[in-house]
């Protein structure tokens, strides 16, 4: 399985990037800025789409499914493509399953996540899209854990009206109500139990998590990884991996992520130990939203069409 291949540009707490006073003792919120790279001239459009496919089992299969594909890469990813519905028709929500993908492949690869709800292989009908985070995973720290619930968006722009619908997205998710339906999914399916993990630690995971329980106790143990995806005219207009175009990727990401969480501080008072909770924002720069969508749903289709 291939590992994280992007260069890291920043990885840091958001009191680290900001020049905003009022964010600099802010550490449980994180900000990490990803690049591809280049090749004759042009963004690394192949490289992006192995990625994806190279993570896509993961997304699009239950725990069970990847078991009885293990080896079998090329049957994995029949199987997968049939799962994917690919069901956003508007302009603003198509390739929200790239992005889907794309943060398990982080998850896996960066926070060295272990996947619990693949939430494309659960999505029961095309008007499931949003319901619920967008994906689900337990990041093991030797015998304590901590949850993962992600947002992953395509956008075309990640300007401050599209960051409001981000942070809107987000708080919602933080209800108690929401949490703790979650936490019921997690613990009803059988992938929890097909985890690598000792017995002892599955048994408080699931103790931890029942809905019985205060969802205050878990807050501390929640993370947010928030993707954004994202369309990039520097990315657009750039043939190779220079340092000036590091340093303008790195300025501009620092900028919205600032944006960002000052819009989502302004909008956390009805979530009770907000500050309790981990949030990390996640930017990656992409030339063409469209030519890695129209690619992607070619390759899906390819691959249903295969026998």
């Amino acid at each position: 399985m291939a590992g994280l291949s992007f260069e890291i540009l920043v990885d840091d707490t958001l009191a680290g990037v900001t020049s905003a006073s009022q964010l600099k003792g802010l550490v449980r919120k994180r900000v990490l800025s990803l690049i591809n790279d280049f090749e004759d001239a042009e963004w690394r459009y192949t490289k992006f789409q192995s990625y994806l496919w190279d993570n896509i089992a993961q997304t699009a299969l239950s725990e069970k499914e990847r078991s009885a594909l293990i080896d079998q890469s090329h049957s994995s990813l029949i199987a997968a493509a049939r799962n994917l519905r690919l069901t956003d028709n508007d302009e603003i929500g198509q390739g929200s399953e790239i992005a889907e993908v794309f943060l398990y492949g982080l998850m896996r690869h960066r926070f060295g996540a272990l996947p619990v709800v693949p939430k494309i292989f659960y999505k029961q009908n095309v008007q499931d899209n949003a319901k619920g985070a967008d994906s689900v995973h337990i990041v093991v720290d030797g015998d304590d854990f901590t949850l993962w619930f992600g947002e992953a968006k395509f956008y075309n722009s990640i300007a401050d009206a599209r960051l409001d619908s981000v942070v809107t997205s987000v708080i919602n998710s933080l209800s108690t109500d929401k949490l703790k339906k979650e936490n019921a999914i997690i613990t009803s399916v059988s992938d929890l139990d097909g985890l690598h993990i000792a017995t002892e630690l599955r048994t408080k995971i699931k103790a931890a998590l029942d809905n019985r329980e205060s969802i205050d106790n878990l807050k501390s143990k929640i993370h947010i990884p928030i993707l954004l995806l994202h369309e990039c005219s520097t990315t657009s207009g750039a043939k190779d991996l220079t340092d000036t175009y590091r340093a303008e990727i790195i300025a501009f990401h620092k900028e919205r992520a600032t944006a960002y969480f000052q819009k989502q501080i302004a909008k956390s008072d009805s979530i009770h130990k907000y500050d309790d909770i981990n949030f990390h924002i996640i930017l990656f720069p992409v030339p063409s939203k469209q030519k890695i969508v129209e690619a992607f749903v070619q390759a899906v289709a390819f691959y249903k069409g295969q026998n």
